[in-house]
């Protein structure tokens, strides 16, 4: 078989695959274009041959076209999202793979693979459409990903961290039950994604998903919207379903648990007990099937010391219980979580950054985040708002964070703390661990650490002032 024959035939078998195919010489010349990769860009094969990819694409530049970018830097981009309408104002969404082409060492190409999920993404949207309109839901409202309420699944969480793949592990098996759950992380961790996880993957994932923060609303208007109104139970009151009601069947998801009201508590209690709401105002009780989970962003153990959780619920609530690491723990994770954020907001600001610059992946590593994946997931977004490069650099992050991190850094150079300052750190710390030993028992901790329980009471009392004050 001759040459020219090999060629017709790689040509012929190029073309016949359905992914799109742009191939560039070293010059920025296109040497390949298949006629999928044409159907996308709603341009001709022949007016793309032989030409220079900025004449026929002037939309894009030396900055923000993959290919001249992977010629430029002989790194390979994998699975670039990209949403943009073609010449022929259709709106495109492909995911790309672009590849440098090397002969002998030295960089003679580069190839870009491109898998359309135009006419996916748009049939997605139809069965969610149609589905919205069996249901009786003709609103305007655009939908969201899943019918039920809810936009994550445990596949959507990202994690190599060990502890918390643990708890992903035990989150599923939490799945197969209609126990309730409780839910202990700081802000920022994701508590509410891990929460919809769990719906997604039980047998009630075709059921409603509600969530409601307890902190967000009065404590007067709480109950009548967790347990509904009656007619006439006070002026203006109407005969309303509270969220119990509205999620019977499914899952009802009550986020900041410890800002409910005590009394509300009470009456939770009695609803996981017997399945049973009573509206406001009514004299009859209705049973619902609904599965209860909870969350909380400080620890319940104290929140019962400091009497904003009741210990009964706590205790009726605590059959499954799920901690979320904090991300100074699984710093490992933040490398992942960066890749994933730089993605995302690539795709929706057409951004092309590819790099993290040595000395921010050395502050992300060093900066303690307080406020979690959420913190992590805005700085990228806010960074990628003012990028014009490739390469995130610390000029592109918030300023915040490099102060914050430079403080420390003189801090751990400088200070020394006091003798003082150690022994009452290391005090607090078994003080805190002989709580949760004995599960608040302050009798119990008292005898572990071998003092009276007046004195452990009068140090509870101490670290609740500075624990106020901090806040």
């Amino acid at each position: 078989m001759d040459v020219t024959n090999t060629k017709e035939m790689l040509q012929a078998i190029l073309s016949s695959i359905d992914e799109g195919i742009h191939v560039i010489n070293s010059e920025g010349i296109t040497v390949f274009y298949n006629e999928i990769a044409s159907s996308h860009d709603g341009v001709a094969v022949e007016d793309v041959l032989g030409q220079h990819l900025l004449d026929v694409f002037p939309s894009f530049s030396k900055e923000t076209s993959t290919l001249l970018k992977v010629l430029e830097t002989g790194e390979p981009i994998f699975n670039q999202h990209q949403r943009y309408p073609n010449v022929k104002g259709q709106l495109i969404i492909t995911v790309n793979t672009t590849l440098p082409i090397k002969v002998d060492g030295q960089i003679v190409g580069a190839v870009e693979i491109a898998k359309d999920f135009t006419k996916i993404q748009q049939l997605s949207w139809k069965l969610l459409d149609l589905e919205a309109r069996v249901k009786g839901n003709t609103g305007d409202d655009k939908p969201k990903e899943y019918e039920n309420g809810t936009n994550f699944k445990m596949t959507d969480i990202l994690t190599q961290d060990e502890a918390f793949m643990k708890v992903k592990k035990m989150a599923l098996l939490a799945a197969d039950s209609s126990s309730p759950v409780l839910v202990y992380g700081e802000t920022g961790t994701g508590k509410e994604l891990l929460v919809q996880s769990v719906h997604n993957a039980s047998d009630r994932c075709n059921r409603s998903f509600i969530a409601q923060n307890c902190a967000a609303i009065p404590s007067s208007l709480l109950e009548s919207i967790l347990f509904g109104t009656a007619k006439g139970s006070y002026t203006g009151a109407v005969d309303r379903p509270g969220l119990f009601e509205l999620a019977d069947g499914g899952t009802l998801f009550l986020d900041e648990l410890n800002s409910m009201p005590l009394e509300t508590q009470a009456k939770l209690l009695r609803v996981l007990q017997n399945g049973k709401i009573r509206r406001v105002g009514s004299t009859s009780e209705k049973s619902v099937n609904v599965r209860v989970i909870v969350a909380m962003n400080e620890d319940p153990k104290i929140c019962i010391e400091k009497e904003t959780l009741r210990k009964d619920l706590y205790y009726r609530l605590n059959v499954i219980f799920l901690k979320i690491p904090p991300l100074r723990a699984r710093r490992g994770d933040i490398p992942l979580l960066t890749d994933h954020f730089i993605q995302r907001y690539n795709f929706k600001f057409g951004k092309l950054v590819t790099r993290v610059s040595s000395e921010v992946k050395q502050l992300f590593q060093e900066y303690d985040w307080p406020g979690n994946v959420r913190e992590l997931e805005h700085a990228i977004e806010s960074a990628l708002n003012l990028i014009t490069e490739d390469t995130l650099t610390l000029e592109h992050i918030p300023i915040h964070l490099i102060e914050a991190s430079d403080g420390r850094g003189e801090n751990e150079m400088k200070r020394i703390p006091s003798l003082r300052e150690a022994i009452s750190d290391t005090e607090e710390m078994w003080i805190k661990r002989a709580m949760t030993e004995t599960d608040g028992n302050i009798q119990q901790a008292a005898k572990l650490l071998k003092i009276p329980r007046q004195t452990l009471q009068y140090k509870l009392s101490k670290l609740q002032e500075k624990s106020t004050a901090e806040n």
